[in-house]
């Protein structure tokens, strides 16, 4: 096995009958595991096993098999393996974890496996364990992941069906207001080949918006840019493409320090449905945009480039990027999972709010969405609740007259819109404890600059 690995070790002690013996043994397996890409919780993968059994008086020998994970998909952690016992008999152990969601942890660290012989008669039943108190911090100590690319712009995909990954640009022109709004997608469909498409929307202050969208091409993995599609290209200093009666032409320069909207674990180690980033969150760009038969000359217009990447769209998700000068912004998103049960749950907004250079919350963004409630429609949207020692409140407001309705399609086919905005109206509050009550710190006020949307199924 080689590529991108994922590995880690296992230990488990229970005990073994063997046949025709009314004792029990105890049994001990210390296992290597290596498996291909990212583990990932709903995932099927299938990889090699390496150790040591260790049953007294019976057998303390090497093994080697195989091991498939596929906790949700089939409910399964099975392990297969072959070994030499002390009387020369070559032996086979097959057990798996039967996961139950009524008993995920018990479920998860009992396996159940019968030894037979080559001719497939039962040698004995073994009941093995995982110690959660005594192992787990061993176990977790061990794991080591893919390490991610290193240019954050640069496409995650590797080939696997049911992906979606999106790159996407937004600016407001400082000197009349106007938004625009560059976006590009690599959908990778549960069944069938990759394709790449997208979509351009440019929005002139108290005017309808303009909306084009381009492809869908094919898919060939870029050596010089981050996307290239038809007539689109993005590298890491310039925008160029063509949709419909929209073209552009765009320098990008500066963007700061990347914002980790998610925990950086999520989008390194792909470990949630879907994550997104921030790589260039005040950028400044340079050139010209065409609409119809007008065009917009930009200079040093405030912007920013982000990436997601995961299975495909939120069942509900509402998105804010809003400028606040001086290389400061606020970046939200608030989703609700696609997923079975966690569909279920009120949406979990994920806050990066950066300040005279530094990030709130300090800690795990994961964490400090527990303690925020976002409440999603529209024309507003709010997300409020305390991030660290401190009090937010935000409120997006996405008039009509200036949002464009956008179609998706997740890779498995299923629909979804978005109302996405770039001249939303943001209010940001940011309050200390006084005493009993709160008491403003700051206070940020954007009138037809932020950069906003909301999605529904």
């Amino acid at each position: 096995m080689s590529g991108r690995l994922t590995t880690f070790r296992e230990v488990m002690e229970g005990t073994l009958r063997l046949a025709g013996e009314d004792a029990e043994r105890p049994m001990r397996l210390e296992l290597s595991v290596r498996l291909p890409g990212v583990l990932r919780p709903w995932g099927d993968v299938e990889g090699d096993l390496a150790g040591r059994l260790r049953v007294p008086g019976w057998a303390d020998v090497p093994v080697a098999g195989r091991l498939r994970v596929a906790p949700v998909a089939a409910r399964r952690i099975r392990y297969t393996l072959e070994f030499t016992a002390g009387d020369g008999r070559r032996l086979r152990l097959d057990g798996w974890k039967s996961v139950s969601a009524r008993r995920p942890v018990r479920s998860m660290t009992v396996l159940p496996a019968t030894v037979t012989d080559a001719d497939g008669g039962v040698v004995g039943e073994a009941r093995l364990r995982f110690h959660l108190r005594r192992d787990l911090a061993a176990f977790l100590a061990s794991f080591r992941v893919p390490a991610p690319p290193d240019d954050p712009m640069r496409s995650r995909w590797r080939g696997q069906a049911g992906r979606l990954e999106v790159w996407y640009t937004t600016l407001t022109d400082p000197a009349t207001g106007t938004g625009v709004w560059l976006h590009h997608e690599l959908v990778a469909p549960v069944e069938g080949g990759a394709r790449a498409h997208g979509w351009a929307a440019v929005f002139p202050p108290g005017e309808r918006p303009v909306l084009a969208r381009f492809g869908p091409y094919g898919w060939e993995r870029p050596e010089d840019a981050a996307f290239a599609a038809g007539p689109v290209a993005q590298t890491a200093e310039r925008l160029t493409g063509t949709a419909g009666t929209i073209s552009w032409d765009l320098r990008e320069s500066g963007g700061g320090r990347p914002v980790c909207t998610f925990p950086r674990w999520a989008w390194e180690r792909e470990l949630l449905p879907a994550a997104q980033i921030v790589p260039k969150p005040a950028a400044a760009y340079d050139g010209l945009v065409r609409f119809g038969d007008r065009t917009l000359e930009l200079a040093a217009a405030p912007g920013a480039s982000a990436r997601i990447y995961g299975h495909g769209n939120a069942r509900r998700w509402a998105w804010l990027h809003a400028d606040l000068g001086g290389g400061d912004v606020c970046e939200i998103v608030a989703a609700v999972s696609t997923r079975p049960g966690l569909d279920r749950l009120p949406p979990l907004p994920f806050v990066r709010l950066r300040v005279d250079g530094r990030d709130l919350p300090s800690g795990d963004p994961l964490l400090a969405a527990l303690r925020l409630r976002a409440g999603i429609g529209l024309p507003t949207w709010t997300v409020r609740g305390r991030i660290g020692d401190r009090y937010l409140r935000v409120e997006v407001t996405q008039r009509p007259e200036e949002s464009v309705r956008v179609d998706y399609a997740d890779p498995n086919g299923a629909p979804a819109v978005c109302h996405n905005s770039e001249r939303a109206d943001v209010r940001i509050v940011l309050a200390r404890r006084a005493g009993r009550s709160w008491e403003t710190e700051r206070e940020w006020r954007l009138d037809g600059t932020g950069h906003a949307e909301v999605g529904l199924r």
